[in-house]
C-alpha cells in the first residue's frame, strides 16, 4: 500500500474528507505547495518592485492575494479563478475602492459601498473574483499606506501582485499539477443526449449558482450518465 493511500485511509478515518467533489489528498498536497511557490514569488516580486517606492515593503502584497492563491491551486477550474477574474478582478476592485474612499468620508459606509460596487463592477466586467471584495476594502482601512500610492495602487502593487500569481499559477499547473489552466472545458460524448437548456433548467431548480462553468457541468453529467448506463448493463 502507498504513503498516499495509507494518509488518505487515516484521513478518512479522522473525518477529514474533502468538502469539494473529486478532491484527493494528493490534490490538496499539489495545491499547498503551489500555494507556497504562488505567493512567495508574488511577494518577491512585489518586493523588488515596490522597495523604491515603499522602503518599509509594508506593499509588496496585498493580503487578498491570499485567498486567490487557495482558489487558484485548489480549483483551477472554477470560473472565477481564471486570468481575467484574477487579474481585472483585483484591478477593477481596486479602482472602486479607490473612488468609495474618495467619495464616502465615512470609514464604515465606505467599506461597505466598495464592496457593493465592487461586485456590480467585476460582474458588469466579468471577472467576478471574490477576493476582489478583499481588495475593495483596502483603499478603505489601508491608511496611509494606500492613500500615498494614490490612483497608482491599482496598478501597483495591486496590478502586479495579480499578473504574478496568474503567471505562477500557469507555469505551476502546466508543469506540476497537470491540471488544465486556462482551464478549458473538455468536450462531451458525441452522442451527448444533454444539452445546455437541460443544464440551465437543472441549475434553475438548484436556486442557486455553482462554482463551475456549464460546460463542465455538462460533460460531468453527460459521463456521470454513461457511467450509469453501463453500470446498468
Amino acid at each position: 500500500m502507498s504513503l498516499t493511500s495509507s494518509i488518505e485511509r487515516i484521513g478518512r478515518r479522522l473525518a477529514f474528507r474533502p468538502i469539494l467533489a473529486g478532491a484527493s489528498l494528493r490534490d490538496r498536497m499539489i495545491a499547498c505547495l503551489g500555494g507556497f511557490t504562488g505567493i512567495g514569488l508574488t511577494a518577491l516580486v512585489g518586493r523588488l518592485t515596490m522597495h523604491g517606492l515603499d522602503p518599509h515593503t509594508s506593499l509588496m502584497i496585498a493580503a487578498p492575494l491570499g485567498a486567490s492563491a487557495v482558489m487558484v491551486f485548489v480549483v483551477p477550474a472554477s470560473p472565477m479563478t481564471q486570468p481575467w477574474s484574477i487579474i481585472g478582478g483585483h484591478v477593477v476592485s481596486a479602482l472602486t475602492g479607490l473612488v468609495a474612499a474618495h467619495l464616502v468620508s465615512e470609514p464604515t459606509l465606505a467599506a461597505g459601498v466598495a464592496v457593493g460596487a465592487a461586485i456590480a463592477t467585476m460582474s458588469l466586467c466579468r471577472c467576478l473574483h471574490p477576493s476582489g471584495g478583499g481588495t475593495a476594502l483596502l483603499p478603505v482601512l489601508g491608511g496611509g499606506a494606500v492613500q500615498t500610492l494614490g490612483w497608482s495602487f491599482a496598478l501597483l502593487p495591486i496590478g502586479l501582485n495579480a499578473v504574478t500569481l496568474t503567471v505562477a499559477a500557469w507555469v505551476f499547473h502546466r508543469l506540476i499539477s497537470g491540471h488544465s489552466y486556462p482551464h478549458k472545458a473538455a468536450s462531451a460524448a458525441p452522442d451527448a443526449t444533454i444539452e445546455d437548456t437541460d443544464i440551465d433548467a437543472a441549475l434553475a431548480g438548484m436556486g442557486g449558482p455553482m462554482d463551475a462553468s456549464r460546460a463542465d457541468l455538462k460533460t460531468l453529467a453527460q459521463r456521470a450518465l454513461d457511467h450509469a448506463r453501463t453500470r446498468r448493463r
